[in-house]
């Protein structure tokens, strides 16, 4: 009699843990997806404050950065927001000016999603790897979280304009033995 307690505690113990479990991967994959939202929500900030920006100033190449990083299609929302990154790091800002103001502050709130979206991402990626996640398919209703890697978006005010690198670094002269 005392086997079939021992059996019925087995089973309560195993259905809490798999329960537990399969929210567990559910809230992951909940917040990713929330998180992804925010983050395109601070990306379109960023941009907008930009364009504004480039308007004020009269700077077409970031303009042009700007509505690329607004209209970017998924498959092509990190090239241009890199791209619009280092538009804006070659633009001289100052937090005396409200425009300005606005650029960095929605680049430090950018910096602080981007971190969040991949740190879920990460998270939700590790639940999935679990072997009993794998084995009973607990992933099968959510899509597999993207991460987004971009340049780091804070700017710096006060500090003087970088130039965008060059894309290859240009060859050593001929006859210079390196």
């Amino acid at each position: 009699m005392w086997w079939v307690v021992v059996v019925v505690a087995v089973v309560a113990v195993l259905a809490t843990y798999l329960t537990w479990t399969a929210q567990r991967v559910d809230r992951l994959h909940d917040r990713s997806a929330s998180a992804a939202r925010s983050l395109d929500a601070h990306l379109l900030r960023r941009a907008a404050a930009a364009a504004v920006l480039a308007e004020d100033r009269q700077a077409p190449e970031l303009y042009a950065a700007a509505r690329i990083a607004l209209d970017a299609v998924p498959e092509e929302r990190e090239a241009a927001e890199n791209d619009l990154t280092r538009q804006l790091r070659s633009v001289p800002l100052s937090t005396d000016e409200a425009r300005d103001d606005a650029v960095i502050a929605a680049s430090r709130r950018l910096g602080l999603a981007r971190q969040v979206h991949n740190d879920l991402a990460r998270e939700a990626h590790a639940a999935r790897r679990r072997r009993l996640v794998r084995v009973l398919l607990l992933t099968r209703r959510h899509d597999r979280p993207q991460f987004f890697d971009i340049d780091d978006p804070t700017l710096t005010p006060g500090a003087p304009p970088i130039s965008p690198a060059p894309a290859v670094a240009p060859p050593p002269p001929a006859g210079v033995a390196g």
